[in-house]
């Protein structure tokens, strides 16, 4: 499996902002922070966890953390390590102290089951060096202190003895920043008091200009789908012009670009990865927690962006789209939201198919109706440029996953779970059950019966 790589070249001036031009070709660029004192917004504050229990026997660590202490100003935390391939197994517990109140909340729980999440084995952004192992981000609001503990599970023989914790872990604690404008809300969910997204102006389906240009050293060069151009608006959102009217398309939706939810593009690596075309979309939770509001969801977005490249050593965010509480969408990795960008959100299966995903938890929590209703929308639209039915199935090759042996072909809805592709809760038993009527609207956006 090889994955497209290209970069913008000849982009009008607005879109230029969303998508830089790129570095030459076969350069790629490391992921960098950006500090205090820069004139980039944003932060992230790696502390190394230290041992604060062991197994007597052995004397291996099986309790590491971080007593009470100041920090510097974040809002999203998350724990690493140095092996991507090496599993947490135990929990991951943090405490943050309220900037505003001054108040510690509770013990929260991270979720470490976060590999599934991430670049397909082989591919080049797994092999590059820079990846590491991570615990799914929690977002926490504006906080200046905070405490963690990271706990390795009891012998599952029954025995005295401790599994071991991974080497190198380290608390990151992220702060995405201020928004450089804020987003235009321009209708209240009455039931919440925050914004929804309203319905986009059905003018028919739409598409990206980044044309394809040199490649990374080693890959072939991307075959654009399209050959429209795109504009941009001033509070952010993305409008494309161009593509030709297929069956069954679904209007597009309003999607916030990627600079109007504030990402910072000198983070992400510069050139722009693809696959061949999308046959699925891949639903997921972030399990970043609900504790937000629609108002800070592009902060949220800024911080997992901030984690996934920093932290993590992804060469972008992983999911290509991102939807919140309200309904709002925002596109995720760069390289073109028509596009048949590779993503980095389920294991063994982002050839081919997109990520979405809600932000929050959903395994105990139902989505509100906004959210399920963004998701049909958006599946309809993504699905349709391709001519796939959201109702069908269709044949996925696996990468390799705890689920399928790589080269496996596998029946799949067109609009899955992440579950469905590996052994995992995301997105959430709530959301999970919501995912067959997502199917039957979109497929309805299509005008499909």
């Amino acid at each position: 499996m090889r994955v497209f790589l290209s970069s913008s070249i000849g982009v009008a001036c607005a879109a230029a902002l969303v998508l830089p031009l790129s570095l030459p070709s076969g350069a790629v660029a490391a992921p960098q922070d950006t500090g205090a004192g820069t004139s980039v917004p944003g932060s992230t504050e790696s502390l190394p966890l230290v041992p604060l229990g062991s197994e007597r026997s052995s004397g291996v660590a099986t309790e590491q953390g971080l007593p009470q202490r100041d920090v510097q100003p974040f809002s999203l935390v998350g724990v690493v390590w140095d092996d991507a391939d090496a599993e947490l197994h135990g929990s991951v517990q943090v405490r943050n102290r309220s900037a505003g109140t001054g108040a510690w909340s509770g013990w929260q729980d991270l979720e470490t089951h976060n590999a599934e999440h991430g670049a397909d084995l082989g591919t080049s952004e797994r092999d590059s060096g820079t990846v590491r192992g991570s615990t799914a981000p929690l977002w926490v609001g504006a906080s200046d202190g905070v405490e963690a503990r990271v706990r390795a599970d009891e012998d599952p023989d029954g025995g005295p003895a401790r599994a071991s914790l991974p080497s190198g872990l380290s608390l990151e604690l992220v702060d995405p920043g201020e928004a450089p404008e804020q987003l235009p809300v321009t209708e209240t969910d009455a039931s919440r008091g925050q914004a929804i997204a309203a319905d986009p102006d059905p003018a028919g389906t739409d598409q990206d200009a980044e044309d394809g240009a040199a490649p990374e050293t080693g890959d072939s060069v991307a075959t654009d789908p399209d050959d429209g151009t795109v504009t941009e608006t001033d509070d952010g959102t993305v409008t494309d012009t161009g593509v030709a009217a297929r069956p069954h398309t679904a209007p597009r939706p309003r999607i916030i670009s990627r600079k109007g939810w504030g990402a910072n593009e000198k983070l992400r690596e510069k050139q722009f990865g693809y696959t061949k075309t999308v046959k699925a979309a891949f639903v997921h939770h972030s399990a970043t927690g609900n504790n937000y509001t629609c108002k800070q969801a592009p902060s949220v977005i800024r911080g997992i962006y901030r984690y996934h490249v920093t932290s993590s050593g992804w060469r972008d965010i992983g999911y290509n789209f991102a939807v919140d509480k309200c309904g709002n969408i925002y596109e995720g990795r760069a390289g073109g939201v028509t596009k048949p960008v590779m993503g980095a959100h389920t294991l063994g299966f982002n050839t081919n198919t997109t990520g979405i995903a809600v932000l929050g938890s959903y395994s105990s929590t139902s989505p509100p109706a906004a959210v399920t209703t963004a998701v049909a929308k958006l599946s309809a639209w993504k699905l349709g440029l391709h001519g796939i039915n959201p109702r069908g199935k269709v044949t996925l090759t696996s990468g390799g996953s705890n689920k399928y042996k790589k080269g496996q072909k596998v029946a799949m809805n067109a609009v899955s779970g992440h579950r469905d592709g590996f052994v995992t809760d995301c997105p959430g038993n709530k959301l999970y059950s919501k995912l067959g009527s997502v199917r039957v609207s979109a497929a309805k956006y299509q005008g499909r019966s």
